[in-house]
């Protein structure tokens, strides 16, 4: 498996960062992960966190490459929200510890991915978004039943709306996880917090296919794009990036 890879997490205009951003390779599969801690809510960096290190465990303990993808990231989520529950005991429903999450697994010249909530997972390809995720989010619901455009869901008043998250109640939250997403030589996977992606055109996004300049080079002109766009409320901003170069 060849890939060039990068990673990044800018706090934006907040004074903590409550993201957490993660990329794990191996020579058979490797492992995007990205956190957002939900601002307001107490402890939602420890939310991140635990978030993150639950998914890094799992995918430790899997032979790899992984037999059952979609299994896994099922599984994975799930354990990652029941630990995030826990932090909440004793603490009111109001003030839980909750995130949102997008991981993707790529192995097997494939991509699988899932997500809670309104971090995003992207494959860019041929300089355009070929693929993305959906956010669990009112104005994301609204979009699917055709009562806006996507290009008003950026001013819309509910756009930081999440309908479900890691965390919070103990019931398992929504989940959308995808079926094998084929890749091509050139194909870059995008992982991001809402911090990046609400900052961005979908233009500015696919300048990651550009293969003439680093990946992490590309990522962080887009991150500080993305903080500057968003300024002077700007989020946490983070992002993993892979770009598949072949088996």
């Amino acid at each position: 498996m060849r890939v060039d890879h990068a990673k990044l997490t800018l706090p934006g205009n907040r004074t903590e960062n409550q993201d957490r951003v993660e990329l794990v390779a191996s020579g058979e599969a490797l492992l995007m992960v990205v956190v957002d801690g939900m601002g307001g809510h107490a402890h939602g960096a420890r939310a991140a966190e635990v978030t993150a290190t639950t998914l890094k465990e799992y995918f430790a303990e899997m032979p790899l490459p992984v037999f059952d993808p979609q299994g896994f990231l099922t599984m994975s989520l799930a354990r990652a929200h029941e630990r995030v529950v826990k932090l909440g005991d004793g603490v009111a429903l109001d003030h839980k510890p909750r995130a949102t999450c997008a991981v993707c697994l790529v192995q097997d010249g494939g991509a699988y991915w899932a997500h809670v909530g309104a971090s995003r997972i992207s494959l860019v390809r041929g300089g355009r978004i070929q693929a993305r995720t959906r956010d669990h989010s009112h104005v994301e619901l609204l979009l699917r039943e055709g009562l806006i455009a996507e290009s008003e869901m950026r001013g819309h008043p509910m756009r930081n709306f999440v309908e479900c998250c890691l965390g919070g109640d103990l019931p398992l939250p929504d989940m959308s996880v995808t079926a094998r997403n084929k890749l091509e030589p050139g194909d870059v996977l995008l992982a991001c917090t809402d911090g990046l992606w609400s900052g961005l055109e979908d233009d500015d996004l696919a300048l990651v296919n550009d293969a003439t300049k680093p990946i992490e080079k590309t990522i962080r002109v887009l991150a500080d794009r993305a903080v500057v766009n968003n300024s002077p409320h700007s989020d946490n901003t983070s992002v993993t990036a892979v770009r598949w170069l072949g088996a």
